[in-house]
């Protein structure tokens, strides 16, 4: 055998390679093949360009995973009034330990436990117990271990700017949530959600806050989100049947009253309340309060989704055998950044309490995404997935029809004479082989249709391959790409916010309302400060933006007026950008994050690296090839307000001014010698981002168009600057984050 094979020239062959090389020779295959590849090359592709611009690490190995229940945190209010209270970035609380300035809800989130040592993937239904100058917190918190609900709590010794995670207060074998917590003759109580267990559970503290019993059950069903209040002589039992169906779900309501909150409990006259609509805000959406005399109740509007937003209403009338109660204004402002804001999408939930000072408190939780997201995305995902699969699938099938070889023989009847021989059965068989024959010739003319090479025929693939394409791309952004939110980055298990600063004129307003529409949605950005130099500047409802538009007009133009001395910045970070920048808010959202952890350098985008003798300014290639830089570009940088503009416009600093003035150029430059000369320990910090766009380029109203002139002119500057200031540092290596930020 082995001989014969020799004598033909050829080796022996492993069994099945001569089936794999004929299906490599196979046009079918081989066209199958490629466009398989291109879907993947493209789907990578896509994930890398797009999807991974906007990807989160998780907050925790174990914890803050994806949730079909949704992302719910905790955010603080504050005010004079229940029904007006502003979110705790507006109380300008800061914390210096966290380089918060100021802090900025959400102020508890899943990270909260999980980093604790109890992984959660979201925190929500909110309580405050208010003992004196401390607060604390109960909430829901939902365990990765067994995906049930439980009791978790947290205090605050500084009215709710910090938080720290004391533990597991109330873990049962099923489900708990809604953890009313209240007061009554010196003990302290929690009556809890746990609907699974058909029933409505008292629990009594015995160690305060992490140790409870059971103190009794109150009633015998299985009530959602029940409230108490003690009004005009009787205590007031207000919750939910959850064993309702259909449009009763979420939308029902039933109150009980007792002289006691340890009961017995009877049904008011009217029960339910509430069964038909869910957009009235039925289901009980946090505590009942009291304010100038008038009851107050928080429902949720679960229209649309679960949980979609507190509505408030004032009870007109509560007896025993009477209830009604009419809307009011909650009073706080609605979320405008969507799925960037912590409760762009929901929120459900609200706590509200009057300090001993007078002034008024209150949690209220929110996600930004509606219930059942996660589901949703997985859903359409895998559908994106196996529409291109079968896409692939059909195409090698209409190849493999096109390139298939059928014996004529196949086609052809038998003989007069053989059929006249044949039983009856046979006969049979010849008229299926005729009706066979027939078909053969339908298949024969498509296959010498399809064969020809035509730009139709080669389009039609071609439009099936780029559906391939598209359905991948679908796939891996609703698999990968998370939900769709730029999120903000904690440090130290705070957020912050910051203030926009960019510079134009009139000729490139168009940038500047680009601008201000996208960035205004990042989390973190709390104001755009518009440093106008010259014309007529535009109104400040002039753009679409969801955070305050201030438009500084300046007396004279000149590139100065960037950095300013400017009291109406109310926040420590001062993030600089060119408004003919445009990158991601999660790029932005890690510069911050940087940032905060050293506020006293400046930390940027586009690195350089200056040397040589004398002094050369260079672009971002040349610092790539010296493996380093040492300074950055303020077009695109964060800094400390407080300090950054201070130096800049101090009486040394008057020089560089000056030239800066003169030349109209190398602002930036100068404010890097300045921290340099300000400090003997390092003063940038890079940050890569994932993509960049310089809009001027499409435009003819670019400030320096002609690089290499714009280049000389800086090269002139460094030598002015260094031998005012001195030089600045040698170099900082990127890649020296463990994150990998600075690559």
């Amino acid at each position: 055998m082995a001989g014969q094979a020799a004598r033909r020239g050829g080796a022996m062959r492993p069994p099945g390679s001569s089936m794999r090389a004929a299906l490599a020779r196979s046009p079918a295959a081989s066209f199958l093949l490629a466009v398989a590849a291109a879907a993947a090359a493209v789907g990578g592709l896509y994930f890398w360009v797009v999807v991974s611009s906007f990807r989160l690490p998780d907050s925790g190995v174990a914890g803050c995973r994806p949730d079909g229940e949704g992302s719910w945190s905790v955010g603080m209010f504050y005010g004079s009034s229940p029904l007006e209270l502003r979110p705790i970035e507006l109380e300008g609380r800061s914390n210096g330990n966290s380089s918060a300035w100021p802090v900025a809800n959400p102020v508890l989130t899943c990270a909260t436990p999980t980093e604790a040592g109890y992984p959660s993937n979201f925190v929500a239904d909110p309580f405050l117990y208010v003992e004196g100058d401390t607060l604390f917190l109960f909430f829901e918190t939902k365990t990765t271990a067994s995906l049930q609900g439980d009791i978790g709590v947290a205090r605050s010794l500084d009215k709710g700017a910090t938080w720290e995670f004391l533990g597991i207060a109330l873990d049962e074998a099923w489900h708990l949530s809604y953890p009313f917590v209240f007061k009554y003759e010196n003990e302290i109580y929690m009556m809890p959600e746990g609907n699974k267990k058909k029933e409505l559970r008292l629990y009594r503290a015995t160690k305060f806050p992490l140790e409870w019993t059971l103190e009794k059950v109150l009633v015998n069903k299985p009530l959602i989100d029940a409230s108490l209040v003690q009004f005009e002589g009787y205590w007031w039992l207000f919750a939910s049947d959850f064993t309702r169906y259909g449009v009763e779900k979420n939308a029902e309501l039933e109150i009980w009253y007792s002289n006691s909150p340890l009961g017995p409990w009877t049904e008011h006259k009217q029960n339910p309340i509430y069964k038909s609509d869910k957009s009235l805000g039925a289901r009980n959406g946090g505590r009942l309060f009291i304010f100038e005399g008038s009851l107050y109740r928080p429902g949720q509007d679960c229209s649309g989704t679960y949980g979609r937003r507190v509505k408030l209403y004032r009870v007109e009338k509560l007896t025993k055998e009477e209830y009604k109660e009419v809307p009011v204004k909650l009073g706080i402002e609605e979320p405008k950044k969507g799925r960037n804001a912590w409760n762009g999408m929901r929120y459900h939930h609200m706590d509200a309490q009057q300090l001993a000072s007078g002034g008024w408190i209150a949690v209220m939780d929110g996600d930004r995404v509606p219930s059942g997201d996660s589901t949703r995305r997985s859903l359409f995902g895998y559908i994106g997935f196996f529409l291109a699969i079968a896409l692939v699938v059909f195409v090698g099938f209409v190849k493999g029809a096109i390139c298939c070889s059928v014996p004529p023989s196949f086609w052809v009847p038998q003989s007069r004479r053989e059929s006249s021989r044949t039983l009856p059965v046979h006969r049979f068989n010849s008229k299926v082989r005729r009706y066979f024959n027939n078909t053969g010739r339908y298949i024969s003319a498509i296959k010498t249709r399809l064969n020809e090479k035509t730009w139709s025929n080669m389009l039609f693939f071609w439009v099936v391959a780029l559906i391939g394409i598209v359905n991948v791309c679908i796939a891996v952004h609703f698999l990968c790409s998370g939900n769709g939110a730029e999120e903000a980055y904690t440090y130290q298990g705070q957020h912050s916010q910051f203030t926009m600063v960019t510079m134009t004129y009139e000729a490139r307003l168009w940038n500047l309302k680009l601008f201000v529409e996208h960035y205004s949605r990042c989390e973190s950005v709390r104001e755009i400060v518009v440093v106008w130099n010259k014309g007529n500047p535009p109104r400040d409802d002039a753009f679409d933006s969801t955070v305050p538009v201030r438009i500084r007009v300046e007396a004279i133009n000149s590139l100065n007026n960037r950095f300013r001395v400017d009291p109406l910045i109310k926040t420590r970070a001062v993030f600089e950008l060119d408004d003919d920048i445009m990158m991601t808010c999660t790029d932005l959202e890690k510069g911050f994050r940087v940032w905060r952890e050293h506020p006293e350098r400046m930390v940027g985008f586009y690195p350089r690296m200056i040397d040589g003798n004398p002094l050369q300014y260079r672009n971002e290639r040349y610092a790539r090839g010296k493996k380093g830089y040492n300074l950055i570009l303020t077009g695109a940088a964060f800094m400390d307000s407080e300090f950054a503009f201070k130096k800049y416009w101090s009486e040394e600093a008057r020089e560089g001014r000056d030239y800066v003035h003169k030349n109209f150029n190398c602002e930036d430059v100068l404010m890097n010698f300045l921290y340099a000369n300000a400090s003997s320990s390092r003063t940038v910090e890079y940050v890569h981002p994932a993509w960049a766009i310089d809009t001027s380029k499409f435009s003819s109203v670019a400030i320096s168009r002609n690089t290499q002139k714009h280049y000389d002119v800086r090269t002139n500057c460094l030598a002015k600057f260094s031998s005012i200031y001195g030089p600045l540092p040698q170099k900082w290596e990127f890649g020296m984050r463990e994150d990998g930020w600075d690559k």
